[in-house]
């Protein structure tokens, strides 16, 4: 278990952070629409592709793992499914709150770093590539073990954006600040939440019914 005075200075960190990222859309009026419950087998992780595990690839964690889909839907949107996702992958920066969080590029072009508040960085590489989806796993130093998923379809007239992560915390003490204190958690959804928003207005067209959160629990 992490000491005390390691667990009030990450946490510390983590909670600037989190009002950081809040005072940005807590005076908005985007509906927020959280659902949270135990999950079963159907939210484990999808398998990755042959050739992508190797020894920097993080996956083993602590505590349960969470399944979490932050989904948003637009209307009139001026580019398709594949244009959104190819942006996604050629300017990750462009959709995150740029006042705590930072990207650069990794150790190779498939590598990407997404520093965040704490201790610890986020380096993450492509698991998976089609036209309207990538997949990144997550590596050593990371704060989580698992994977995330970006995607966009059409549903009718309307392009659906979705994240989806399958993770569980990377150490003990990730796991108290995240299951137990909940300042991780804040500023992960967060984060996400303003990726959709700014996914949705990088669309050119019109968010419907705001933001949908599902939160499935596993363990």
């Amino acid at each position: 278990m992490p000491s005390p005075r390691r667990v009030f200075a990450v946490a510390g960190r983590l909670f600037a952070g989190t009002v950081l990222v809040t005072w940005r859309y807590v005076w908005s009026t985007t509906p927020l629409h959280r659902h949270e419950g135990p999950g079963g087998e159907e939210d484990r992780p999808p398998p990755l592709p042959p050739g992508v595990l190797d020894d920097r690839v993080q996956l083993d964690g602590r505590g349960p793992l969470f399944h979490r889909r932050f989904r948003v839907r637009v209307a009139g949107a001026e580019m398709d499914p594949a244009r959104l996702v190819g942006l996604v992958v050629g300017d990750f920066k462009h959709f995150v709150p740029g006042e705590v969080v930072d990207v650069h590029n990794g150790r190779s072009g498939d590598e990407l770093v997404v520093e965040m508040p704490g201790p610890w960085n986020g380096p993450v590489r492509i698991a998976y590539r089609d036209p309207a989806t990538v997949r990144l796993v997550t590596l050593r130093g990371h704060l989580e073990a698992g994977q995330v998923q970006f995607r966009a379809h059409a549903d009718g007239d309307l392009l659906v954006f979705e994240i989806e992560l399958w993770a569980r915390a990377a150490s003990a003490l990730v796991h108290l600040l995240y299951a137990r204190l909940r300042f991780a958690k804040e500023v992960q959804l967060n984060m996400w939440v303003r990726f959709c928003l700014a996914a949705a207005a990088t669309t050119g067209g019109r968010l419907v019914d705001g933001v949908h959160i599902t939160t499935r629990r596993l363990g």
